[in-house]
């Protein structure tokens, strides 16, 4: 979790959440699946090239939009009200829209064999290695700060 985001207040780690990482996965995801298009067709037929790899990210980028979206629109402007009656039934979504986006990594980690380039890799398979990296970063602080921080306020135990 980074260390500027708020601990306990809900609605303030919402819109922390919303400027953080929301805006962050919508400037990555396409740079990176384009980087990954042009590495993917340059280098094509070459042993490490990431083939595939543009795909889960394309996939990813409507996944998470669409998941991003339900949050903003419906799950995080319930939680701004201290909570709703069934809240736990999107938050439930979420979760298990987490379990996709875990798996979406690990499709990305194997396709690029755990974000190791090959020697000699151009300057656009470099910046796109560099550039899963902080997105997956960012990704897994995300989730973590939602399954462990802000969704357990709102479950019944």
């Amino acid at each position: 979790m980074t260390e500027t985001a708020p601990k306990h207040d809900p609605a303030e780690l919402t819109r922390y959440i919303e400027s953080r990482y929301h805006a962050r996965h919508r400037e990555q995801l396409p740079a990176l699946a384009d980087m990954a298009e042009r590495v993917e067709s340059v280098h094509f037929g070459d042993d490490d090239v990431p083939d595939g790899l543009s795909s889960v990210l394309h996939r990813m980028i409507g996944e998470m939009e669409v998941h991003m979206k339900k949050e903003e629109l419906i799950l995080f402007p319930a939680i701004r009200k201290g909570g709703v009656p069934g809240i736990e039934n999107p938050i439930a979504m979420m979760r298990a829209d987490h379990d996709d986006h875990a798996t979406g990594i690990a499709e990305i980690r194997r396709l690029t064999n755990d974000l190791t380039l090959p020697q000699g890799a151009c300057g656009t398979w470099t910046a796109l290695y560099a550039g899963l990296e902080e997105f997956v970063a960012d990704l897994e602080s995300h989730i973590e700060l939602e399954n462990q921080v802000l969704f357990p306020q709102f479950e019944q135990e």
